[in-house]
């Protein structure tokens, strides 16, 4: 141990036990979520094995003096271990009255099997035969010691616990017993030995029986697990703070395997798939709580209902054990109005005798938080305020994806556990560093395994939906699924998984790595191949959080959509109009792209005007659907933006093919293409630049805009106000230009038609210059009528990156902390954010009423959206799937804004 304490309270061991408890639940920073909880659950007099929680700076101080406990941290451990034995009879290393602890992690945030734990420690040769005559029960003992070497080696000692099982597995094939229930104390003591030998055998030494040694030993693994590589992973992808630590846990054993009296089991006080209010959970008798999380063991249900749901023949615990049941129900009734959120408990029944071993706030789905939250709202639990606060933004994105489509031709190969809702269709692979690899590469994947671990978890997260063999709905897979908003089925027992074979069988079925199968979260149905998908429908909870996040929130989202079908999808999804019509997807299209190529290969502007005569009735025919969909709503149009060249063929063979549909020579045409081609052509002739050398693009995509908004307002009756937007405008010169060669072609619409147009003129402010001179773009009558920040272009042109090569920049950085998130995608607020802010600001400064909105990806980005709130813009706008993730963050910054200043 060092000498160093750590920073901060002296006090660094806290109490929990009936009567003298040190801790409460506003201290869920220091003693971190599940120390915290636990002693909250003490203090409302539920049952809680008595135990001490070490505090997350000791975790601080623990990596500060090289992974070394300090010394300070000895005294305050031996003093609470000794309160401890007091207040539950028993004596930490007694031979003859053996304290046994549970050692257990505890962040603030709820990091679920990211960390490690430690049961059943205190036992050694001596206490096993101690606790085998208290108990009356050595095979219980005895099951008890091998499950604490086996947890202790792997954990402490670093003991591939593979090891351990390959041992265990081998005996019970060699003696004829298929379950571990079936082993006798004898047999146990047989596994013991081999177990002992196997450390002695790998270490060189032999399996520690000081008691003290053990502890300090689980202590200083369970500190150590906060910087395992799958615990820094999954931070990374939920956004939890490395700098936060851990807390531990110590706490007195109770035992769900002493017996068929006896039980251990994980509830939700609410379904967490659904949001329904129900009790939602699993138990297996005579068992310790690993086995029901790790998914070794199939679990039962809790209620007759699940039971029947789902053709259990075993019976639940509300049947096997209806006193304990009837307790537990009113423990979850407790906990659920104290806390005023769903709950997720772990429990253990010693001898019939209830103990709660853990309360936390459930993670759920997106689906069953909206739920939740409304009828939470409903039944006066929280107030609607509270509601709309309780639902994250970014796990919208899980109700707005497909699912199955009820008419789709099923081809079910296996039934398992419906474990994290929705659907997904993928290829097969068998190892989570396969998954990631694929994922990578844009490849849709199923991982499958026989049950997923801790380290899984960036396979997991890669894949598009995960299958196990084994677990239950409240596995490892089952809990990281749903959290990561993932399909998942879980404990589908017919699957034959070989993964080094890269086969999986399913009855007469075989199917090898790389094969496509779909999964159904919902139902738990494995499918034969890639079934058809339906969209979602939004309805119910969704659309009441959502009409309820739209009273909240002050700034207006719209959607970035450059055809018909998108334009519709982000009305579904309740946009408010177009933030951003790219003009230039349009020229893609494989009836436009010649036009478009014989424009950029002609010599004179006469050859270029005839093909953008043909090109007219196109763009005007689009913006028409575009007009007509929005009906009156908003729709910026953004004039052709990208270099030339990007229209032109670059490879041989499609390059003779285009010379002879344009009919030219096929060395005129590689001589335009390294004419335009350029080193940096995002820094390039593109945007303004490339409008002011060719003015005529410009008029024939303003008249196109013109034609349609009279066509439409005279075919509809209802108001078109387009806004014209001008890319990549770094002067006003550019901007006069451009905007003198939009109003005369408003100006020769009018006079054809006799029809008066409405609209504005805007600049896409993507060049940090435009930010600096945003009064003179925008001062007087004439000068820009609104901003857009294209904070995609700005963030690369603030930063110095490429999107597209910046990849392992990126990453590096990450890594060492020099950016807390992926610039890309959630707004650099002191760099990107001042350039957005200034522009505000000056831009106001000389055109109070002057619009201001984003159109960068980041208008999807909750963190982003929180900021253009307080930048007091007026508007974000992002991709149709996005948009009810931008209201709802919308709300949500109004919400939090109004709570600080209160």
């Amino acid at each position: 141990m060092a000498n160093v304490a750590p920073e901060g309270s002296a006090k660094l061991v806290y109490l929990f036990a009936a009567g003298q408890t040190d801790g409460r639940a506003d201290l869920r920073d220091l003693l971190g979520g599940k120390g915290a909880n636990l002693a909250e659950m003490a203090n409302l007099g539920l049952p809680v094995p008595a135990g001490f929680t070490i505090t997350t700076e000791v975790c601080k101080a623990y990596y500060d003096n090289g992974e070394v406990l300090p010394e300070v941290l000895r005294g305050q451990v031996e003093d609470a271990l000794a309160k401890v034995g007091k207040v539950v009879g028993m004596t930490f290393g007694d031979p003859a009255n053996p304290l046994l602890l549970s050692v257990r992690s505890g962040a603030r945030a709820s990091m679920p099997g990211m960390m490690d734990t430690i049961l059943n420690l205190g036992l050694n040769d001596a206490t096993v035969e101690g606790l085998a005559k208290r108990s009356g029960d050595a095979r219980f003992a005895y099951d008890s010691y091998r499950r604490f070497i086996q947890m202790y080696s792997d954990v402490v000692l670093g003991v591939d616990h593979g090891v351990f099982e390959d041992i265990l597995e081998n005996y019970k094939n060699l003696n004829g017993f298929s379950f571990d229930p079936e082993l006798t104390a004898d047999d146990w003591l047989d596994v013991i030995d081999q177990f002992k030998d196997a450390v002695q055998t790998d270490l060189k030494k032999p399996f520690p029986q000081d008691t003290s040694e053990q502890l300090w030993g689980a202590i200083a693994a369970v500190f150590g697990s906060w910087q395992t590589q799958r615990a820094k992973t999954y931070r990374r992808l939920q956004q939890i703070s490395d700098d936060w630590g851990t807390a531990v846990n110590v706490q007195a054993m109770v035992f769900g395997n002493m017996g068929d009296t006896s039980a251990t089991g994980v509830a939700f006080t609410r379904n967490p798939s659904t949001g329904a209010k129900e009790v939602y959970g699993e138990y297996l008798v005579n068992a310790q709580g690993e086995d029901v999380v790790a998914g070794i063991r199939t679990p039962q249900p809790l209620t007759e209902q699940a039971r029947l749901e789902a053709g259990e023949t075993l019976p639940s615990l509300e049947a096997l054990m209806p006193e304990t049941f009837k307790e537990l129900l009113a423990v979850f009734d407790k906990l659920e109005k104290h806390y005023r959120d769903m709950q997720d408990i772990e429990f253990t029944i010693q001898v019939g005798k209830l103990f709660m071993l853990q309360t936390r706030s459930g993670k759920r789905t997106t689906e069953a938080g909206l739920t939740i939250a409304k009828d939470m709202a409903a039944e006066g639990l929280i107030t609607r305020e509270e509601a709309v606060l309780r639902v994250e933004p970014a796990g919208l994105d899980q109700l707005l994806h497909p699912r199955i489509d009820d008419e789709a031709e099923k081809v079910i190969v296996a039934t398992g556990l419906p474990a994290s809702p929705g659907a997904a269709a993928g290829e097969i692979v068998f190892f989570a560093d396969e998954a990631e690899e694929l994922g990578n590469k844009g490849r849709d994947v199923i991982l499958v395994r026989m049950e997923t671990s801790p380290e899984d978890i960036h396979g997991m997260h890669a894949a598009v939906g995960i299958l196990t063999a084994r677990g239950g709905m409240t596995s490892h897979a089952a809990v990281v699924a749903r959290g990561m908003g993932r399909p998942c089925v879980s404990g589908a027992g017919s699957l034959r998984i070989d993964a080094q074979a890269g086969v999986m069988k399913v009855g007469a079925k075989t199917f090898k790595k790389g094969a496509f199968i779909t999964i159904d979260g919902t139902t738990g149905q494995v499918l034969e191949g890639q079934a058809k998908m339906k969209q979602p429908e939004l309805s119910g909870a969704f659309g009441q959080l959502m009409e309820w996040a739209d009273e909240f929130r002050k700034l207006g989202v719209r959607a970035n959509a450059d055809n018909g079908r998108d334009a519709r999808q982000a009305l579904h999804f309740g946009a408010e109009g177009i933030g951003l019509c790219r003009t230039e997807h349009m020229f893609f299209e494989e009836d436009r792209i010649l036009a478009m190529r014989e424009m950029i290969c002609s010599d004179t502007e006469a050859g270029r005007r005839k093909a953008l005569a043909e090109i007219l009735p196109m763009q005007r025919s689009d913006f028409e659907e575009m007009f007509e969909i929005m009906a009156g709503l908003p729709v910026t149009i953004r004039l052709l933006d990208p270099p030339l060249h990007e229209f032109l063929p670059h490879e041989e063979k499609e390059t003779a093919q285009v010379a002879e549909a344009l009919g030219i020579d096929v060395d005129k045409l590689k001589a335009r293409v390294g004419e335009l081609s350029e080193f940096n052509p995002m820094l390039g002739f593109r945007g303004c630049r490339l409008a002011i050398r060719y003015p005529e693009i410009t008029e024939m995509q303003a008249r196109a805009i013109f034609e349609a908004a009279v066509n439409v307002e005279k075919a509809t009756g209802k108001p078109v106000r387009p806004e014209v937007m001008i890319p990549l405008v770094i002067y006003r010169e550019e901007f006069d230009i451009l905007a003198n060669v939009i109003r005369e072609a408003a100006r020769a619409v009018e006079a054809e038609t006799g029809h008066k147009l409405t609209y504005d003129i805007g600049t896409m402010v993507e060049l940090p210059r435009c930010s600096l001179k945003a009064d003179e773009i925008a001062e007087g009558e004439l000068g820009a009528e609104f901003f857009s920040f294209g904070t995609n272009d700005l963030t690369q042109t603030c930063l110095g990156l490429s999107r597209d090569d910046a990849g392992p920049i990126l990453q590096t950085y990450l890594e060492r902390k020099i950016f807390e998130v992926d610039p890309f995608v959630s707004i650099d607020v002191s760099g990107v954010g001042e350039l957005v802010e200034i522009g505000t600001e000056r831009g106001r400064r000389v055109k109070p009423d002057l619009k201001i909105g984003i159109c960068g990806e980041h208008g999807g980005d909750p963190d982003s959206v929180a900021f253009c709130e307080k930048a007091g813009l007026d508007y974000v706008s992002c991709s149709p799937f996005r948009v009810p993730v931008a209201r709802l963050a919308a709300a949500q910054a109004v919400l939090r804004a109004k709570s600080k200043s209160a």
